[in-house]
């Protein structure tokens, strides 16, 4: 269980903390019902009913005509790319500030990754940067296949902006929405504007099928490929035939029912990240040195998968290790943000656009505590240990 007791430093039992985790999976109870009907009705092979029903759901949720359901967010990305034509040599625009699940899949595909740095204002993919970035390559002969912004922790990208960018130099948008169901721009939800979106039911995110992802799109060819393809490509035939290379990429039927009962609450899900936003937000509103991944206006809306906050040691006198440290003193998890693409041995060559604003935020970011699951009482615990950080070094 998540949220079990565990020892910390000293013994007794007034001693005995549970451990608050950054974001754990958090069920709603209609999960075991849907599972059940699995397991009564033998579907527990990869096929069956409950796939069909959690893609329509997902569908309707998104405002998308077409979804496959995946093992993995990875999953869906790499054959997004396969469906785009994406060869080896051939480049993709991506987000530096990101989880390495978003590049990996270029590689598997021989492709170089062109990273992009964020705006400040979300910290996701500058729609300048980008411009410039395809400018540059095209210079080189280069024009990129695929672009991929990222809705970092949960916070939506402008994609009218980096629309405009991507029409006009004629590229297809993969949108990286892993961290962001339910969240939206302009009214219109994260992962349904690009060419092809991507969703994780990863254990840590707002909603869980253990393991699991998604493909989203309106080009019903498309998603009907990801089907063949996520089903090792077996043609239509008395007999195993395999015209091409296939994967074994389907979301079982099992982790499907866990899934529709997860979008039974994913609404509560996105009301209660944001309480827990708002807890954070306020307890340090007019807290010098402190500042919140926040929604700049009303075109966004965060499903605020993770609070994130940036602290500036100059103006705290403590630094964001500080922090993390105190809070792990006390059976707390937080997490420093996402170390930068460009700043990874494994990526450190790819051509990168940079203006440092990722690099800044990895230096001075902090995701703090945010599953569903905690109480307000235990939000505001978080802030009195983090205050205590303050009071010691002043």
């Amino acid at each position: 269980m998540c949220f079990g007791i565990h020892p910390v430093k000293y013994l007794g039992m007034e001693n005995m903390r549970k451990r608050i985790y950054l974001s754990c999976p958090h069920m709603g109870g209609e999960e075991i019902k849907y599972v059940k009907e699995a397991f009564d009705q033998n579907w527990i092979a990869p096929v069956g009913p409950n796939i069909g029903r959690f893609e329509q759901e997902l569908a309707s949720y998104l405002g998308v005509k077409h979804v496959a359901a995946l093992s993995s967010g990875s999953a869906a990305i790499h054959l997004a790319l396969i469906l785009l034509g994406i060869q080896r040599g051939d480049e993709v625009i991506a987000s530096s500030l990101t989880f390495a699940a978003t590049i990996n899949p270029v590689v598997y595909m021989g492709g170089v990754p062109i990273l992009v740095d964020s705006e400040p204002g979300s910290w996701n993919m500058s729609p300048t940067l980008l411009e410039t970035a395809i400018k540059d390559r095209i210079k080189y002969g280069k024009r990129p296949k695929a672009i991929m912004p990222v809705h970092i922790y949960g916070m939506p990208a402008n994609m009218t902006k980096i629309l405009e960018v991507a029409n006009r130099y004629d590229i297809p948008v993969i949108e990286d929405a892993a961290e962001a169901l339910g969240s939206s721009f302009k009214n219109k939800k994260a992962g349904s504007f690009g060419k092809l979106g991507i969703l994780s039911f990863n254990g840590n995110k707002i909603i869980t099928t253990s393991g699991g992802g998604a493909l989203v799109s309106n080009d019903e060819q498309l998603i009907a490929k990801a089907r063949f393809l996520s089903t090792q490509a077996r043609d239509d035939a008395s007999f195993y035939q395999h015209s091409e290379i296939g994967y074994n990429y389907r979301l079982s039927n099992v982790l499907a029912g866990i899934g529709l009962g997860q979008m039974e609450v994913l609404d509560n899900r996105v009301k209660r990240k944001r309480e827990i936003y708002n807890i954070y937000k306020k307890q340090f509103a007019d807290f010098e040195g402190i500042e919140f991944l926040s929604e700049s206006d009303d075109s966004y809306f965060s499903n605020f998968w993770l609070t994130c906050i940036t602290v500036d040691p100059l103006k705290c006198g403590v630094t964001r290790e500080d922090i993390r440290l105190a809070l792990e003193k006390e059976n707390i998890e937080s997490r420093a943000t996402w170390k930068p693409m460009h700043q990874q041995p494994v990526f450190a060559s790819c051509p990168a656009y940079l203006d440092g604003t990722s690099d800044r935020i990895f230096e001075y970011g902090l995701c703090l505590p945010s599953g569903t699951a905690m109480s307000d009482e235990d939000c505001l615990n978080v802030c009195r240990i983090i205050l205590s950080c303050f009071k010691v070094i002043h």
